[in-house]
């Protein structure tokens, strides 16, 4: 018979599967579990904590002792009303830990640094023709110099670690980028990581910058959404993830691209979603008429995009998105479908809706129609993706 539960008990936060271990040598995976747990419920007090992982009580004090005095966790006030000792709920201290996030696209490259909870500090940003090896490591020395310098002195050895998020094989999209093949061969054997490892003692992660900003997503968006959806980043290039039980799927190394998914164009012949999904042809729109289109790339807030031309990639984008939907819930019956992007918030809401409209008119027959929702992170996924990978790295614990 299924044990009953009291009205106070189903309003008590719900452990994630995840369980900790009261064995002394698990100590660290117990730290990331409970900073983990924190994030997640934004705050909770020591028996909560122990409700929820199966730890014991003193081994939860003894955890959370340590992260308060290593300036990671914030006392809450007390709270009062229950029988014996008030609980003292804990909270993530803003200021616990620093993280750089660097994305490099083919149009523009961007750090930011944000604090514990995600928070953007401050931001550098740059926009080219196409991105060089050379450049890209100058911008990111002096930018970290910047931000690092602004900081005040006592934040600095804070500074946690630092996420690059770029698109790999860079060299095999000159001819998209509309230059010479020779002008982006240097990426063959450039190395950024192991660059800016030379000069910095702390560590550099390293992400496709997609599947990063799907990592934004799950890292810094709503902890209490699905745990299975198909993300998809509409940057210069389309791309996404597959989110499975609360995690990254990404298989060998490529699962969840989303770019090279076949989809039929507005003539029937078959296509792949990032050759009618991507910036790239909107920006091309733009440049035929006449206009630059400079300024899709240096503020994702403030496009001047005619509207017929702005309209005519949503219609065409949107088509294709609603069929890489439904080929992707024939392979895992997804929950819902996140869609975000480099655009203003207007724009990507008029996206979200024609998807919805293109679903609607698809024969889904022997299919689950997933709900289409906005992403939560919005034009900062890539770099904040890339600011989540030394917090994940070193902070955080995934639900397996």
């Amino acid at each position: 018979m299924p044990a009953t539960t009291t009205d106070e008990e189903d309003a008590r936060p719900r452990a994630s599967g995840v369980r900790g271990t009261n064995q002394s040598g698990m100590r660290a995976r117990n730290e990331r579990l409970v900073l983990s747990l924190v994030r997640q419920h934004y705050a909770l007090a020591k028996a909560e904590i122990a409700r929820m992982t199966g730890l014991s009580a003193q081994t939860v004090s003894v955890i959370m002792r340590e992260l308060e005095s290593e300036g990671l966790l914030l006392r809450g006030e007390p709270l009062r009303g229950r029988v014996g000792q008030p609980s003292i709920p804990m909270r993530l201290n803003p200021e616990g830990a620093y993280f750089l996030g660097l994305k490099v696209g083919r149009r523009s490259a961007e750090l930011v640094l944000t604090d514990f909870l995600g928070a953007v500090i401050s931001r550098e940003r740059r926009t080219y023709d196409y991105p060089r090896p050379d450049e890209t490591l100058a911008f990111a020395k002096d930018s970290i110099g910047r931000l690092t310098e602004g900081m005040p002195r006592a934040h600095r050895s804070r500074i946690a670690g630092m996420g690059i998020a770029m698109p790999f094989f860079l060299w095999d999209w000159a001819q998209t980028l509309q230059v010479p093949p020779e002008a982006m061969a240097a990426w063959r054997t450039a190395d950024l990581k192991g660059s800016l490892e030379k000069e910095h003692d702390f560590p550099i992660f390293l992400q496709n910058d997609a599947t990063a900003a799907c990592g934004a997503e799950l890292v810094f968006g709503p902890q209490d959404g699905p745990r299975d959806f198909l993300y998809f980043y509409v940057g210069f290039f389309i791309g996404g993830g597959v989110v499975l039980n609360g995690r990254i799927f990404s298989g060998r190394g490529n699962s969840g691209a989303l770019g090279p998914l076949p989809i039929p164009g507005r003539t029937g012949k078959i296509g792949s979603l990032i050759d009618v999904a991507s910036l790239y042809l909107l920006e091309r729109k733009v440049v035929k008429s006449g206009q630059t289109a400079n300024a899709i790339w240096e503020d994702p807030e403030l496009w001047d995009i005619p509207e017929e031309l702005l309209r005519d990639w949503i219609a065409e984008a949107a088509s294709g998105i609603a069929h890489a939907i439904k080929a992707s819930c024939s392979l895992i019956d997804f929950e819902c479908a996140k869609i975000d992007g480099w655009m203003p918030a207007p724009v990507l809401l008029r996206l979200i809706s024609e998807v919805e409209r293109c679903l609607s008119e698809l024969d889904m027959t022997g299919l689950e129609c997933p709900t289409v929702v906005q992403g939560a992170i919005g034009p900062d996924a890539r770099a904040l993706g890339a600011a989540s990978l030394p917090l994940s790295g070193r902070y955080l614990v995934d639900s397996e």
